[in-house]
């Protein structure tokens, strides 16, 4: 009998517990997909902290690329930081380790000459300036070609001691498009960009901090972290002021209307030579040709007439 009891005590007790669980308990419910996540593909991952917001290159695999698309995403993300007030300050970084190495040369290969193909001649490259606001590119790994002039577009550059900048397209003749003809050698001289531009060689960090390109040099993996700090730092001050200031520096050092004949130069200068051998070269380098920084065999020379020569001085 008492077994039989304290059963039916133990059934009576486990009841009161289902029911009062029913009870109290949500019903769950299952989220819905989201069909646009599902779909597309940001190639910009847009964040913020407080005022500040951060533009953040997303293309890891093809070490932070510009293809036609990314390009456009990046114009349109920088507009709408112009147009929200709240917004104060914008930092450039990249994802996975490297800032961008210029435009996609696989996407470059595939157009066919078609310049309505090509980022050159989207709504980031033609731009005088990136936006309304500061800028600051934080500097990681590679800033290659398009890359390096994306960097030299904004405001401030704040360099990693292992990044590496330059025109690395040159060994694949592909023209510098981007107003960095014209904003770099306003920045360290004629002669030091002459020197990028012509030989197509890197400069590490370091270099590119002791020629006066960047504002911070800085420990490998903490340019994003230095970059907020500085922006931190700037948004202290009447930003009325400010953007006056900044606005009157850029006047002073580009010259106002000059600059945008100077960027319609670049590019009509320019633009016969992409959609000719620029496109070949990119597709060289789709075929394997350049990887990895390499610059040898870039073309044949005949050094014969050169041994001839010595000989004769001899």
């Amino acid at each position: 009998m008492f077994p039989t009891n304290r059963l039916l005590l133990s059934l009576r007790k486990t009841a009161q517990s289902y029911l009062k669980r029913g009870i109290t308990s949500k019903t769950a419910v299952t989220p819905e997909p989201n069909e646009e996540s599902d779909t597309v593909v940001k190639n910009i991952v847009v964040s913020q902290t407080g005022p500040i917001r951060l533009f953040g290159l997303s293309r890891p695999q093809r070490k932070n690329a510009l293809d036609s698309a990314t390009a456009q995403e990046l114009a349109e993300a920088l507009d709408e930081f112009d147009e929200n007030e709240e917004m104060k300050i914008g930092i450039v970084h990249g994802i996975g380790g490297n800032f961008c190495s210029g435009f996609d040369l696989g996407e470059i290969a595939k157009s066919e000459g078609d310049s309505d193909r090509l980022p050159h001649f989207g709504a980031l490259c033609t731009r005088m300036q990136l936006s309304k606001k500061p800028l600051i590119a934080a500097v990681t790994g590679y800033a290659i070609g398009a890359g390096f002039e994306l960097a030299l577009m904004c405001d401030l550059r704040i360099l990693e001691q292992k990044s590496r900048m330059g025109f690395l397209n040159r060994r694949f003749g592909i023209p510098v498009m981007c107003g960095g003809t014209v904003r770099l050698p306003a920045m360290v001289g004629y002669s030091r960009a002459m020197d990028l531009i012509l030989t197509g060689r890197e400069i590490s960090g370091e270099e590119a901090f002791n020629w006066g390109l960047g504002a911070r040099l800085v420990a490998s993996g903490s340019a994003l972290g230095q970059s907020i700090s500085i922006a931190q730092s700037i948004l202290k001050y009447p930003q009325g002021a400010l953007l006056a200031d900044r606005t009157s520096m850029s006047y002073a050092t580009f010259g106002g209307k000059p600059i945008e004949e100077a960027l319609e130069f670049e590019r009509d200068n320019a633009t016969d030579l992409l959609l000719d051998g620029g496109i070949k070269g990119a597709q060289r380098f789709v075929d394997g040709f350049g990887r990895h920084g390499k610059s040898t065999n870039i073309t044949t020379n005949d050094r014969t007439s050169f041994r001839s020569l010595e000989d004769d001085v001899l």
